[in-house]
């Protein structure tokens, strides 16, 4: 049988639970064919599938901006077990074009869960998918790299879907986060307590946990649309600047590389995932698309200047190329799976940045000191701690 034409089936859920659920088939680019059962919505998607190896915070993850229109797979083999609870979103709703999971759990079980999964998706307009060999998928992926692919219930046709996967924009060259900020216009957003500083915060997708942590630490933070220029900023007056994570190719966003610019010196700046990025462009490094990119709650980083490791958040398909980094750049974090740039800084410009989610949520909590270092640096009052 030829590759293209290659139909992977899971289990999926059992007979009687297939009731009212649509048939659904996914497609990948390069034809490999996976089938499976909804569980959420109905329709056709098209996007970058993309696995993520967090064994919780489902809900954070398909609320993170930076998941825009892609189609998540979660590794974990059960989803769903413990609803949907208030206060847990990173954004306004789920960011991801579409769901797939091995088995997805219809009765939830918590405390102050508001109601499941299945139903947010719904609400939503989500397409969610179970019953597909998962395993095979995320082997698949990592083996061949992120596609596109097309996951519908209203078309079985392969050949069909394999088209309309390929006729999908691929990530490389695409600008999502010009249109992922939630901002119309700068909002300021009071320090939890005593006032330490001002930060102005670039948002080009931000997760609400980010502005949580700086709020927390003393900082106000002046959260401003990712398209404002370096004059407007400059005249707020703030004592740091902090540059958000996002969705797509950083390479795409060549208006807010040159707005950064001026900015690199005259403000202390510090930046996350897509802010990384971005951070690097302006100082003159290159990006690259990965093959599958960082997607998970587990991946082991080096400070290179403590040598302390930490077991880190990340969501990115774009990096630092290393060797692109000019003098004056340094190298701070590295990736203990495969090497590439976890973190830089310019000590002349006053900049540094991490790959990395510190604020997390989902995952472990150890690198929140990167918060503090920032807090503090920018401060004119010492923390009461």
């Amino acid at each position: 049988m030829e590759h293209a034409r290659r139909v992977i089936s899971g289990r999926g859920p059992s007979p009687g639970s297939r009731q009212g659920r649509n048939r659904a088939t996914l497609v990948l680019e390069d034809g490999a064919t996976f089938e499976g059962w909804s569980f959420a919505g109905e329709g056709e998607v098209a996007g970058e599938v993309v696995f993520t190896t967090s064994m919780v915070g489902y809900q954070e993850t398909l609320t993170d901006p930076s998941y825009r229109g892609q189609i998540l797979l979660f590794t974990y083999p059960l989803i769903g077990n413990y609803g949907v609870l208030p206060g847990e979103d990173e954004s306004r709703g789920i960011q991801a074009a579409a769901v797939l999971v091995r088995e997805y759990t219809p009765y939830h079980s918590n405390w102050a869960s508001e109601r499941s999964l299945a139903a947010y998706l719904e609400e939503s307009g989500v397409l969610g998918v179970e019953g597909l060999d998962t395993r095979a998928l995320t082997r698949h992926l990592r083996d061949k790299g992120a596609m596109r692919g097309v996951i519908s219930t209203l078309e079985s046709d392969p050949s069909i879907l394999k088209e309309k996967a390929n006729a999908h924009p691929t990530m490389l060259g695409l600008d999502l986060a010009s249109t992922s900020s939630e901002l119309t216009e700068p909002t300021l957003l009071p320090a939890f307590g005593e006032e330490r500083c001002r930060i102005a915060a670039l948002d080009y997708g931000v997760k609400a946990s980010i502005y949580k942590e700086l709020r927390s630490r003393g900082a106000s933070v002046l959260a401003m649309p990712g398209s404002t220029g370096a004059e407007q900023i400059l005249d707020a007056d703030p004592d740091g600047l902090f540059l958000s994570n996002g969705p797509g190719d950083p390479a795409a966003l060549e208006e807010a590389v040159s707005n950064l610019r001026p900015l690199l010196g005259e403000i202390p700046t510090f930046g996350i995932c897509l802010g990384h990025q971005l951070l690097g462009l302006a100082l003159e490094c290159e990006t690259y698309k990965m093959p599958f990119g960082h997607h998970g709650a587990n991946h082991p980083v080096r400070n290179l200047k403590t040598g302390r490791i930490e077991i880190t958040s990340q969501n990115h398909g774009f990096a630092v190329r290393e060797e692109s980094l000019p003098k004056g750049v340094e190298l701070t974090h590295r990736n203990l799976y495969d090497g590439t740039v976890e973190g830089i800084s310019s000590p002349e410009r006053r900049a540094w940045s991490v790959q990395y989610h510190p604020e997390s949520s989902p995952g472990p909590r150890d690198s929140g000191y990167l918060f503090d270092e920032f807090v503090d640096r920018v401060s004119r009052k010492t923390p009461v701690r």
